[in-house]
C-alpha cells in the first residue's frame, strides 16, 4: 500500500513561484518514478513532469524552464519547484507512482495563479 500526500498550493501572483511537496509512504518509494500531474477546471488530468529512481527527469514543453521536479529518498518526498507561474497553470497538482501493477494519486493541492 502506498500513500501520497501533497501539500504547498495555494494562490500566487502571476510571474511568483510556488514548491509543491509529495510525501509517500511504503517501502518501494526510492525505487519508483514519482510524477506530477494536474487538472484544471474542465480539462482532463495532464502529466506535468516525471522523475525517475536515477534522478532522471521528464517535462512538458509547457513547463520546461519554468518547474524543476527533484526527489529526496532519504525523506520519501517528491519536490515541484514552480516559478514564472501564469495563470494557465492554475490547476489541482497531483502525484502519482505506479506499484505493483497498481496506480497511486495523493489528493492533490490547488494552485491559483492570479493575473
Amino acid at each position: 500500500q502506498v500513500q501520497l500526500v501533497e501539500s504547498g498550493g495555494g494562490p500566487v501572483q502571476a510571474g511568483g513561484s510556488l514548491r509543491l511537496s509529495c510525501k509517500a509512504s511504503g517501502s518501494t518509494f526510492n525505487s519508483r518514478a514519482i510524477g506530477w500531474y494536474r487538472q484544471a477546471p474542465g480539462k482532463q488530468r495532464e502529466l506535468v513532469d516525471i522523475i525517475y529512481s536515477d534522478q532522471s527527469t521528464y517535462y512538458v514543453d509547457s513547463v520546461k524552464g519554468r518547474f524543476t521536479i527533484s526527489r529526496d529518498n532519504s525523506k520519501s518526498t517528491v519536490y515541484l519547484q514552480m516559478n514564472s507561474l501564469k495563470s494557465e497553470d492554475t490547476a489541482v497538482y497531483y502525484c502519482h507512482v505506479r506499484s505493483s501493477g497498481q496506480d497511486y494519486w495523493g489528493q492533490g493541492t490547488q494552485v491559483t495563479v492570479a493575473t
